[in-house]
């Protein structure tokens, strides 16, 4: 069963007190919190294991690479992957980088395409509009419909003009064609919680660009709900540990093992290498090659127990939980903008979408609300979320966002509905 009430017990920093008020913790989309588990786990290795891994001979040595290919496994198994398709980075943000300098500088060439969404966040775009302007190739971006989902289907397209890039947009259907050599799209978006239909995505890509590789970001996927590579249909995905309740500093990169081969290193130096001559070099074998220097490990291993927790508590519990708090509070937002007190964005159905709730008090800067919220103690994330051509989409400079994970309740959602009622006054005295 899951009961939340249990679940914030583990959690230390929820006792915390912000301005004398409880602190309600509503912003897991940027990071999550981090049960008593995950950081004994980092203390139990600084305390009693420390030391660097691989090739050391000795005792600390020994049980710290161990522990390492523990945490490898544990994130094998949660994605239902290879082990030796699990490469280890900081964050989704290197992850994706990862693709762009090693597999995109190789593999893309002169007027090829890349397609990315306009939900993408900026770890997820910025990437495609350098490499694109570095080999000369076209970028299209996928549309969204006034509720943010994205548009599959549909004839017509736009260029858009005054940059170094060719841009093109439109829906996806339309942007694809032979020349399309990589399609880069969120599986849910850190700024309006759309789910994107990936199976839907994919098939379209197989009809269309058949030589095209799918990257999955799946930064507000993974920590969120179950996730099977093998039925995702993606040829990479990345995600960052520290969203779910990991440390931060871990993250992964998974890739089919035969892409994944094909490439060439990202960083050199360390640990990545095969064999070292003056006249050359060799490089090691998967991961390793993608694994230059010593990593967190620390954070690998409370990536490690974070998995455990997540396992124990049930992926589809865990999003059949969100899903309710996301259900409850959109219907309590509703009542707000019939009122004219509040603008959401977004989709209004609690099944295309993610535990994420986006909004605006109208008449009220998002930063003005937010700060004004955390005088109550409730903590959420205010501004454009590293999402700016999404929320400009949406006429405005910037939003407020609550985001929920398995710790939150429909009292911190009651409690901030409340709140947001009293942003108004403050800025109409």
């Amino acid at each position: 069963m899951f009961d939340v009430n249990k679940i914030r017990a583990d959690f230390p920093i929820l006792e915390r007190k912000i301005g004398g008020a409880p602190l309600v913790y509503l912003d897991s989309a940027a990071t999550s919190q981090k049960p008593k588990r995950v950081l004994d786990a980092i203390a139990d290795f600084y305390t009693k294991h420390n030391a660097n891994i691989h090739r050391g001979v000795h005792t600390l040595s020994a049980e710290a690479t161990t522990m390492v290919d523990e945490a490898r496994e544990k994130v094998a198994k949660f994605i239902n992957a290879k082990t030796d398709e699990v490469i280890f980075v900081r964050n989704a943000t290197e992850g994706l980088n990862l693709v762009a300098y090693a597999w995109a500088r190789q593999s893309l060439k002169k007027n090829d395409v890349v397609v990315i969404s306009l939900l993408e966040h900026h770890s997820n775009m910025v990437p495609w509009q350098i490499i694109c302007e570095e080999v000369g190739a076209h970028l299209h971006v996928i549309e969204v419909d006034d509720e943010g989902r994205l548009l599959l289907t549909g004839t017509g397209t736009t260029q858009l003009t005054g940059g170094k890039l060719v841009v093109t947009t439109g829906s996806l259907e339309s942007l694809l064609d032979e020349r399309v050599k990589l399609v880069a799209v969120t599986a849910v978006s850190n700024v309006l919680g759309t789910i994107t239909p990936t199976e839907e995505i994919k098939k379209l890509i197989k009809k269309k660009s058949p030589s095209a590789k799918l990257l999955v970001d799946g930064a507000q996927m993974v920590p969120h709900m179950k996730t099977d590579v093998t039925k995702l249909g993606a040829d990479f995905m990345a995600f960052s540990g520290h969203k779910m309740l990991g440390p931060t500093g871990s993250g992964v990169l998974w890739g089919k093992r035969e892409i994944l081969e094909s490439m060439k290193p990202f960083l050199y130096g360390g640990d990545m290498i095969g064999e070292v001559r003056l006249t050359g070099t060799t490089w090691s074998g998967l991961p390793n090659k993608f694994e230059a220097g010593t990593p967190d490990i620390a954070g690998i291993i409370g990536l490690g127990t974070a998995i455990d927790y997540l396992t124990s508590l049930g992926m589809d519990n865990i999003r059949e939980h969100e899903k309710e708090l996301i259900g409850y509070a959109l219907g309590k937002m509703e009542k707000f903008e019939k009122k004219g007190l509040v603008e959401v964005f977004g989709p209004r159905n609690a099944d295309e979408r993610g535990g994420v709730l986006t909004f605006n008090v109208k008449g009220v800067h998002a930063h003005d609300a937010a700060q004004v919220l955390d005088k109550y103690g409730i903590a959420v994330r205010s501004g454009q979320h590293c999402g700016a051509p999404i929320v400009e989409r949406f006429k405005t400079l910037a939003m407020a966002r609550a985001s929920f994970y398995v710790y939150t309740t429909k009292g911190e959602i009651d409690f901030l509905i409340e709140k947001i009622k009293e942003v108004p006054k403050v800025f109409s005295l």
